[in-house]
């Protein structure tokens, strides 16, 4: 069904994937009942010589039963999602991560900049350096990052990662993610924050340890 998605390459796109497949299947499938509920109704109940339109004041047990008994099948399948959806947000939001390499992410308009420690490892030390629209990660290996703005809401959207989150000023915004292939994959901004919105790209580049430790020494 998300074929159409980018291949997931973090550990929870997977989770991501199989919710989204959920609510896909379970709105689906109340979307085609519903229209063909909506079809019968308008070809049996429609104006006939002879018959009157009428108004019923849905005051018996057997009327209230077409809004009861729905609402009742809607309220079992949304708990359904809510209870899966609490498991995925547990994974991604609350279950962080321990260890892992720092990076602050600062959005601004219209691009990305990215603060990685020095070899003493501690953000907003002297040995700090900054990549601007590059963000380097090494593979199999746990990021923790942090969401800045300088200006307005930007959001930091990397499909592959099935990450999205809204970057607000005045908050320092934390998260996680980890990646299991190597590549260069696109850095979005997902949240309408300018003029220039549309060109607010930044790229995530996942490169073997060695590699990493090689781009991070020019850096520094």
């Amino acid at each position: 069904m998300l074929s159409y998605l980018p291949d997931g390459i973090s550990s929870f796109a997977s989770d991501i994937d199989r919710h989204m497949t959920l609510i896909y299947w379970i709105c689906g499938i109340w979307f085609v009942l519903v229209e063909f509920f909506l079809l019968y109704c308008l070809i049996a109940f429609r104006k006939k010589e002879g018959v009157r339109a009428a108004w019923l004041p849905a005051d018996t047990k057997k009327s209230n039963a077409w809004i009861l008994i729905p609402v009742f099948f809607v309220l079992i399948f949304d708990l359904w999602i809510e209870a899966d959806s609490a498991s995925v947000w547990a994974k991604i939001k609350e279950d962080v991560p321990a260890e892992g390499m720092q990076v602050r992410v600062t959005g601004r308009q219209f691009g990305w900049d990215f603060r990685y420690p020095g070899e003493d490892g501690v953000l907003d030390t002297a040995d700090d350096f900054v990549s601007i629209g590059e963000m380097h990660v090494p593979v199999n290996e746990v990021i923790r990052f942090q969401l800045e703005s300088v200006d307005v809401i930007h959001a930091f959207y990397v499909p592959e990662l099935r990450l999205k989150q809204d970057v607000v000023p005045g908050r320092s915004i934390p998260g996680w993610f980890d990646t299991n292939t190597e590549g260069v994959f696109t850095i979005a901004c997902a949240e309408l924050c300018g003029a220039n919105h549309t060109q607010m790209y930044g790229s995530l580049h996942v490169q073997s340890r060695q590699d990493f430790d090689a781009w991070a020494a020019q850096q520094r």
